[in-house]
């Protein structure tokens, strides 16, 4: 069975896409492994100016790793997400998790983005969640896939559900934020799953 190694030390997006990956493979001959389960102690600085700089970043300084450590028959999974605000230039972008200042600390993060959007109002407050996904297999071949979701920026901090800007991100076809959708919900049209099922058909090939 071949191993597909997700290149992130983030334990809520590794729960999310080994959900979604789980419905995915369904019926083909893959694993999914952290990079806990799989005992690799690397943290990748994401220092790349694009999601897609960042993804191909994280899954090459794994796979360098493993190839280093003789491992076969594997394929590298990174992703590099992020929310993109048209009124604020694309911000936060790629740095969606440290916007605030420091790395993953949601709440600031959230309070940092409705301030910067105080007098926002309408169709400024338009928003998409971004999410680019590289798949690099053991002989180093690359593919990148990109998926997006379209939503918009709700004025309070209402709840918590979810993890990053989920609970400030309403997505009207279920009239409700992503954080108060349900995992199932959420992973049927985010930007996590569109990039995801796009991998479908290449995992299918055998990259």
């Amino acid at each position: 069975m071949k191993k597909i190694v997700l290149a992130s030390n983030n334990s809520k997006k590794i729960k999310e896409i080994k959900e979604i990956l789980l419905k995915i493979l369904k019926g083909l001959n893959y694993e999914v492994f952290s990079l806990n389960d799989m005992n690799i102690n690397i943290d990748v600085e994401e220092d790349g100016k694009t999601f897609e700089e960042n993804s191909q970043k994280k899954a090459n300084e794994i796979y360098k790793y493993l190839k280093s450590m003789g491992e076969q028959d594997f394929l590298v999974l990174a992703d590099d997400s992020g929310l993109e605000v048209d009124s604020l230039n694309g911000a936060p972008g790629v740095y969606s998790a440290r916007y605030a200042g420091e790395h993953g600390d949601d709440y600031k993060n959230n309070i940092k983005l409705l301030d910067e959007m105080k007098n926002f109002s309408g169709k400024d407050r338009n928003a998409r969640f971004v999410c680019v996904i590289s798949l690099i297999n053991e002989f180093g071949k690359i593919k990148v896939v990109r998926g997006e979701v379209e939503g918009y920026i709700i004025k309070e901090l209402k709840n918590e559900g979810g993890f990053g800007y989920d609970p400030l991100f309403f997505y009207e076809g279920f009239n409700k934020t992503f954080g108060e959708a349900t995992a199932e919900e959420k992973n049927s049209i985010s930007h996590r799953g569109n990039a995801l099922k796009k991998l479908k058909d290449i995992l299918s090939d055998k990259i």
